[in-house]
Order: structure tokens, then C-alpha cells, then sequence
């Protein structure tokens, strides 16, 4: 079979998006395992405070890392826009444009992370507060990153919704896979929802993580495989080339 240049580029769509993806994985797997748990201690300012003063590089890197996972964030959107948009192409930029939502918000409460080095490392601010005041703001300032973010998961919770339903409705993607993304988006609508709805929303947290977590997980590693492995070739695309137009694939 000859693969023309439309093929290729609808190849390459799937491979960008499958490595940025497994990019992804590996800086957030390294970063929780690594760096995140040395900083916070539930309940407790003046230890959480502490802990980032003397892993003070160590919070500089997980500030970067997040920078990292947005900027992919940014370029998988435009790959699975490629990828689907044969599909519904309506659909396929709203789902882009929720992702790119989702990375502003997230961008955007990041700043609450950097003010935490300021107000921690600048002796202005120390000069002014008490250090009561300078630990109770670093828990305000985590929080507000907190919250925000899972504002932020409200448009990736519907952006993976979205992104299911095209897997379900293309005829080269793996309808499991549709399934599974959908579920995934209810896990991460309900577990933003409740962080605010319920008072007592803390005692339930690690049972919504994990509603959400493990599906996420199974499911877009899965995906980011499939991608690699067979996402865009002309033996996966064959049987619905009727619908594929590759010169609208650019």
C-alpha cells in the first residue's frame, strides 16, 4: 500500500500526541514520587512552611514541572484536533479549546505557588509580617493553587468527555477506549463538584482521587500506547477511508 503525504501527517498527529502524553506521565510520576511529598503536611503551616524552605529548589522544580505539563497540555490538544476532527470537526475544536481553558486556569493559580517562594525567601515581606502570619499565608496560597486548579478540571473533565465521545462515534479508534474516557470525565466533573459542595469534603478526598486517578490513569496510558502503536496507520484507518477525507489532513 502506498502511503501518501496526508497519511503520514495523520501518522505524525498520533505520534506527537502519544510521546507528548508518555512526557507527561513520566514528569508527573517523577515529580509526585520525588518532589511533592516532601512539602505539605495537612493541618500543620509552620512544618509545611519549613519543609519548602529547606527544599527550596526541589519546590522551584515542581513550579517547573507544572510549566512543562502545560506547555504539552497545549501541544496535545492540537494533535488530537488532527487526530479526530475527521469525526466531527465542531467537536474537535471545542474539545481543543477546553484543554487550552484548563491549561490558562491551571497557568493562571500557578502564580500562587511563585508568590510562596516570594513571601517565604524575600526578607521584605518577613520584615512586615509576623511569621504566623507568613506560614498562614503559604497555606492561603496553597489552597487558593488548590481550588483553582480543580476549577481548572471542570473544562478537562468535559474536554475528556468530549474526547470520548469522538473516539466512540470515529471507526479507528478502539471503542473501549471512548468508554473509558467518558467515565473518567464524570470522575473528575464529580470530584470537582464536591470539593465544593461538601463540607466535609476531606474525609472523602482520597476515595474521590482514586475515582478519579486510576481510570485516568489505565485510560490515557492507554491511549498514548494505542497512539504509538497503531493510531494513523493505513491498516487501522482502511476500513473507514469512505469517511476520512486525507485531503482535508494537513
Amino acid at each position: 500500500m502506498t502511503i501518501n503525504k496526508q497519511e503520514i501527517s495523520f501518522r505524525k498527529a498520533a505520534i506527537i500526541a502519544g510521546c507528548t502524553y508518555l512526557v507527561m506521565f513520566a514528569v508527573a510520576i517523577i515529580v509526585e514520587a520525588i518532589v511533592r511529598r516532601r512539602f505539605i503536611v495537612p493541618g500543620d503551616a509552620v512544618k509545611t512552611a519549613h519543609n519548602i524552605l529547606a527544599n527550596e529548589m526541589l519546590f522551584r522544580v515542581e513550579i517547573c514541572h507544572h510549566i512543562v505539563i502545560y506547555v504539552c497540555d497545549l501541544i496535545v490538544a492540537w494533535a488530537l484536533y488532527v487526530f479526530l476532527k475527521q469525526v466531527n470537526n465542531n467537536l474537535a475544536i471545542l474539545a481543543a479549546w477546553l484543554r487550552m481553558v484548563y491549561m490558562v486556569i491551571s497557568s493562571v493559580v500557578l502564580i500562587n505557588k511563585i508568590n510562596i517562594l516570594h513571601i517565604l525567601t524575600n526578607g521584605d515581606y518577613s520584615a512586615v509580617f509576623e511569621k504566623s502570619q507568613v506560614y498562614a499565608q503559604v497555606m492561603l496560597y496553597l489552597d487558593a493553587f488548590k481550588y483553582g486548579w480543580r476549577i481548572g478540571f471542570v473544562f478537562f473533565g468535559i474536554h475528556i468527555f468530549i474526547l470520548g465521545y469522538l473516539i466512540l462515534k470515529s471507526s479507528y479508534v478502539p471503542r473501549i477506549l471512548g468508554i473509558l474516557f467518558m467515565i473518567v470525565a464524570f470522575g473528575f466533573l464529580i470530584n470537582s463538584f464536591a470539593s465544593f459542595l461538601l463540607p466535609d469534603y476531606k474525609k472523602y478526598e482520597k476515595l474521590f482521587r482514586a475515582v478519579v486517578g486510576i481510570p485516568s490513569f489505565f485510560g490515557e496510558i492507554s491511549f498514548a500506547f494505542w497512539l504509538l502503536l497503531k493510531g494513523g496507520k493505513p491498516s487501522v484507518i482502511a476500513p473507514s477511508t469512505s469517511r476520512i477525507n486525507y485531503a482535508d489532513i494537513r
